[in-house]
C-alpha cells in the first residue's frame, strides 16, 4: 500500500482497504504498520510497511481543524468524528505515545441499520413504546452500543412525532429528521460537558434524550431527574450485565446518597439491554449476545431494597415476558456452532447457569 502521498490520500486508501475487508476498527501507530480489526483480531493492511511520523503528522493536520488541532494539543488526546464520500461515516480518537501521535478510527455506516436487523430479541421494541422514563444499553468498549442505541432512536424517530436530542462525544450516526424533529449536540464543539448539556436539554421542550455516556454522578443525578420528570431517557454504560448496571449507577455516587439515589433509580428505570459482540466459528462475521431485562414491579422492589444479586434469579423466570440472561444467548449460539466453547466460556459471567444452559440445548 503506497504510502508516499501523506494525508489525504494515504487515509483514504487506509480507509478504503477496511471496508472493503469489512474491518470495525483501523490502527495508525509510528512504527507499526497500519492494522485492521476484522471479526475481533487485528491483521496487518497487506503490503504495507511500517508508518513514519511525517504520515501520521500529516493525517493529523488533513482531519483536525485549528480549533482541534489546540485541543489535541492541550490535552494530547482527542474525541472526534468525520466522513468521506462513498466510504461512511467515522469516529477517531487520536492519543499521543511515546512522543508521536496515535489513531484509532472505527467504522460507522451512514445507514442507520433497522433495530430488526442487529439480531437482537423483538421484544426490545417495547422500550421504544415508552414516554418516559430510563433505558439503558451496555456493554463493553466496541460491543455495538452506538449502532443499538442509534437503532432504537432511529425508530422512535419513524414512529412518533417526538423532539428527539442526542448528546455525544462526538456525534457518531447522523440521524434525519424524520416524524419527528432531531436535533444533535456534540460535547466540545455544541456543549461544554454532558452534564451542562443535558441541564440545558431540558429546557428544550424534548420528549427523548439520548445521552451517549453516563460518565459522571452529576450527568447521571441529571438524568434520573429528566428520566423522573417525564421525558424519556436513553443512554449507555461500560458493564455487562444488568445486575452490574444496577450497581455501577449507584456505586458511582457516595454512601450517604446512595439510598436516595436507588429509590430514584428504583422508580425510573424501564429496562436494560447488555450486549457483546463475539466472532463467529461458522463463517466470518459475528454474532450479538445479549440480556434483556424489564423492570417489572418485582426489580422495582429489588432495587429499592438493595437487593441487586437477585435480579437475575428475576430474570430468568421472566422469560414469559421477554427477559433472557446472557448465559441463555451464549448457550444459544454455542449450541447452534456459531460460536466456539472458549469463547462462550470467557463471556459468561455465571458458569454454574451456562452449564445448566448448555445441557439442556437452548
Amino acid at each position: 500500500m503506497e504510502s508516499t502521498n501523506v494525508g489525504t490520500n494515504y487515509l483514504e486508501q487506509l480507509l478504503r482497504y477496511s471496508h472493503e475487508y469489512k474491518a470495525t476498527d483501523l490502527h495508525l501507530c509510528v512504527g507499526s504498520k497500519p492494522l485492521i480489526r476484522v471479526n475481533g483480531s487485528l491483521k496487518p493492511a497487506e503490503s504495507s510497511e511500517p508508518l513514519k511520523n511525517d504520515i501520521i503528522n500529516a493525517i493529523v493536520n488533513e482531519v483536525l481543524d485549528e480549533k482541534r488541532k489546540a485541543r489535541l494539543e492541550a490535552d494530547r488526546v482527542i474525541d472526534f468524528s468525520f466522513s468521506k464520500s462513498g466510504l461512511g461515516r467515522f469516529r477517531a480518537n487520536i492519543y499521543s505515545q511515546r512522543g508521536t501521535y496515535a489513531i484509532a478510527i472505527r467504522m460507522l455506516p451512514f445507514e442507520i441499520p433497522q433495530l430488526n436487523s442487529l439480531g437482537l430479541p423483538a421484544s426490545i421494541k417495547n422500550f421504544t413504546t415508552k414516554s418516559k422514563g430510563l433505558f439503558l444499553v451496555t456493554g463493553a468498549t466496541g460491543s455495538g452500543k452506538s449502532t443499538t442505541l442509534a437503532s432504537v432512536i432511529n425508530h422512535i424517530n419513524e414512529q412518533n412525532s417526538y423532539h428527539i436530542i442526542t448528546i455525544e462525544d462526538p456525534i457518531e450516526y447522523l440521524h434525519k429528521h424524520k416524524k419527528g424533529l432531531m436535533t444533535q449536540r456534540e460535547i466540545g464543539e455544541d456543549a461544554s460537558s454532558f452534564a451542562f448539556a443535558l441541564r440545558a436539554a431540558l429546557r428544550e421542550d424534548p420528549d427523548v434524550i439520548m445521552v451517549g455516556e453516563m460518565r459522571d454522578p452529576e450527568t447521571i443525578s441529571i438524568a434520573l431527574t429528566a428520566a423522573e420528570t417525564g421525558h424519556l431517557v436513553l443512554s449507555t454504560l461500560h458493564t455487562v450485565g444488568a445486575a452490574k448496571s444496577i450497581d455501577r449507577i449507584i456505586d458511582a455516587f457516595p454512601p450517604a446518597q446512595q439510598n436516595q439515589i436507588r429509590s430514584q433509580l428504583a422508580t425510573v428505570l424501564e429496562g436494560v439491554v447488555s450486549q457483546q459482540l463475539i466472532p463467529r466459528i461458522d463463517k466470518p462475521g459475528m454474532v450479538v449476545a445479549c440480556e434483556l431485562m424489564f423492570v417489572t414491579p418485582a426489580v422495582r422492589n429489588l432495587i429499592r431494597e438493595g437487593k441487586h444479586y437477585q435480579v437475575n434469579s428475576t430474570i430468568q423466570t421472566g422469560q414469559s415476558q421477554g427477559m433472557q440472561l446472557m448465559e441463555f444467548d451464549l448457550a444459544r449460539f454455542c449450541n447452534q456452532g456459531c460460536i466456539s466453547m472458549e469463547e462462550t466460556v470467557l463471556r459468561a459471567q455465571d458458569l454454574q447457569l451456562l452449564q445448566q444452559f448448555l445441557s439442556r440445548r437452548v
